[in-house]
């Protein structure tokens, strides 16, 4: 993981080495904070573009909307500052990752009508997050016992830095057994989501995906579900449990930094053949061609050039 040099800071660009966050930081205390991933490409026709910027920028805003506060940019200069910090960086493909978080300030839980405010991009590059191995064959998930927290116990529509620590716990509960990635179910027992993905299922001809009654509106599975409906494909969004899952002909996650990765076992359970389905093939393979510009339908809207 090639980490990017420079980044911006509370509105300039700066370099990293030079960079100093107070251990004051209220984020750091009480990860009352907001992140996003965003992914950019090197482009079939030459050049960079990042793909699917202005979504990615209107939910980190919305995140830290649900903290109670608005953020000190606007989103015309949030949306610069990820075109300014890959171009300063100079990285073919990379991952963008706007934070923003209550800064050095009074501490205690009452964090106060108007605390100080620090918002930043980085980028590194990164290649297949779970794995070039579960990208090309299949990735291995487990059910975690953690459970994907109440809608109210967390703001499941909002990617808030202290919710994470349920996805790092359930992440590295799955590797230490022997898998790759976890997934939650919700409290009511139903499949919620992966620790960092939305789950997709094929099973009998039919298309389902949870509904979002729990569940983080994903980038990559808004794009997913574009892509089907352009195919006259429908999904359907609808509740289902691990029974079902176990038995299903594919079985697909996605999100920004997974992409489109198929699934081959779950809770040591085969899915389909054991290897990438039909389904998830194809759409593995427009996906990537959709990121890097080669499908003009999707381009003049979804790529911003750097």
């Amino acid at each position: 993981m090639a980490r990017g040099k420079h980044l911006w800071f509370n509105g300039k660009i700066q370099a990293v080495a030079e960079t100093q966050v107070s251990l004051f930081t209220y984020g750091l205390h009480y990860g009352m904070g907001a992140f996003e991933g965003i992914r950019a490409y090197e482009q079939n026709q030459g050049g960079i573009a990042i793909f699917r910027l202005d979504d990615h920028i209107d939910r980190f805003i919305q995140s830290f909307k649900i903290l109670g506060f608005d953020l000190p940019f606007v989103k015309k200069s949030l949306i610069e500052a990820c075109i300014d910090v890959c171009k300063k960086n100079q990285f073919k493909s990379s991952y963008l990752r706007p934070i923003a978080f209550i800064g050095d300030g009074p501490l205690g839980l009452n964090v106060g009508e108007n605390p100080p405010i620090d918002v930043a991009v980085l980028n590194w590059e990164w290649g297949d997050y779970l794995g070039e191995e579960g990208v090309k064959n299949g990735t291995r998930l487990k059910i975690s016992s953690f459970t994907r927290p109440h809608v109210n116990s967390v703001m499941t529509k909002g990617k808030i830095t202290g919710q994470y620590v349920s996805s790092v716990m359930a992440k590295r509960e799955a590797i230490l057994d022997g898998f790759d990635e976890a997934i939650f179910l919700d409290p009511e027992g139903f499949i919620a989501e992966g620790s960092g993905e939305n789950v997709f299922i094929i099973r009998n001809g039919e298309i389902k995906t949870t509904p979002l009654t729990s569940v983080l509106a994903g980038i990559t599975r808004m794009t997913v579900m574009d892509y089907f409906k352009n195919k006259g494909i429908p999904v359907k969004e609808a509740r289902f449990s691990r029974d079902e899952l176990w038995c299903a002909d594919e079985v697909f996650v996605c999100g920004t930094a997974a992409e489109i990765t198929p699934v081959r076992e779950i809770d040591r359970r085969t899915i389909g053949e054991g290897k990438p389905g039909p389904v998830t093939t194809q759409l593995q393979k427009d996906y990537s061609q959709i990121v890097r510009g080669e499908v003009p339908q999707y381009g003049s809207h979804w790529l911003t050039k750097v």
